[in-house]
């Protein structure tokens, strides 16, 4: 990242901020490099300190939903739970209400002010599973230290179409899509560096189940990695495609959603020090799009 724009540096390290959320932030002084408030546009140094404040609570007003979202744990300092699938995680146009931050304010996850839970990372709307969120500035802020630093430890569970290898490594340059500005590609000469490994838990003809590790946490990586590899999710729209096989079409249509599940999250306890680890059970219709598809199944993609 090092001679990046400041504001770009913030959104890529806090995906759920859009550009301008990010120079608003820069621009109200919550944003510190090294100590010093700069401007949006200041180039990033390596090796500089990069401090981000949530937003004061005049700045967000985010209404409590009574929406079902377990929780995992919870103290003074962080809340960790097991997201459904088809919520999104931060408001956004089009998604003001029925978030998965309307749902944490409604659990007081914001501590001192419920209507301020901080989102240190984020799922895309229909990948389910395991998250941290930070009840204070200090949690948020040593636990986006964590995220920066790749010393948090995701495994995800993804059933794929095709016959990937019992284990692998993709180690790729990432960007935005040349054309489609909405999606990501590996397929780039210029770009962050992303890295993906995975193993293999389960074998069927056509379609697998990975253990899958991200040790960088660039926008829709997985997806994106396993796709252009030869194996992309099963029900991914995006990156995706339409199943030859019957079965294997019929799955992914019950499913309607890409079979993604944030499967394993370990972090570091923000106050005491102390190494956490939590797991979300695999979801009811990920297990049945599974156990859906026979051990006969012949796949392949179109």
């Amino acid at each position: 990242m090092a001679g990046e724009r400041l504001d770009r540096v913030v959104t890529s390290l806090a995906p759920d901020l859009t550009r301008s959320q990010a120079r608003r932030l820069i621009d109200l002084g919550r944003v510190t490099l090294d100590g010093t408030t700069p401007k949006a546009g200041a180039a990033v140094r390596a090796g500089q300190r990069l401090r981000v404040e949530p937003l004061p609570p005049e700045a967000l007003s985010v209404e409590a939903e009574d929406i079902p979202v377990r929780v995992l744990y919870r103290d003074d300092d962080v809340i960790v739970v097991d997201k459904p699938a088809d919520l999104v995680v931060h408001p956004a146009a089009g998604h003001a209400r029925g978030t998965l931050v309307n749902a944490l304010a409604a659990l007081g996850a914001g501590g001192g002010d419920p209507a301020r839970p901080g989102i240190v990372h984020r799922l895309d709307k229909g990948t389910s599973g395991v998250m941290v969120v930070a009840r204070n500035v200090t949690a948020h802020a040593r636990l986006a230290e964590q995220f920066a630093g790749r010393t948090v430890d995701k495994t995800y569970l993804a059933i794929v179409v095709g016959e990937p290898p019992a284990e692998g490594r993709i180690e790729t340059l990432f960007a935005r899509h040349p054309v489609d500005r909405k999606r990501f590609t590996s397929r780039t000469t210029r770009g962050r560096t992303a890295l993906t490994t995975f193993r293999l838990r389960e074998r069927r003809p056509g379609c697998a189940m990975l253990e899958v590790r991200l040790g960088t946490g660039r926008t829709h990586q997985i997806r994106v990695h396993l796709s252009e590899g030869g194996w992309p999710i099963l029900g991914d729209p995006v990156y995706g495609r339409a199943p030859r096989d019957p079965e294997l079409r019929r799955a992914a249509q019950a499913l309607a959603r890409p079979a993604l599940h944030a499967w394993r999250l370990a972090f570091t306890h923000p106050r005491t020090g102390e190494r956490l680890a939590f797991e979300a059970d695999v979801p009811a219709d990920f297990e049945r799009a599974w156990k859906g598809i026979s051990p006969g199944v012949v796949g392949g993609t179109s």
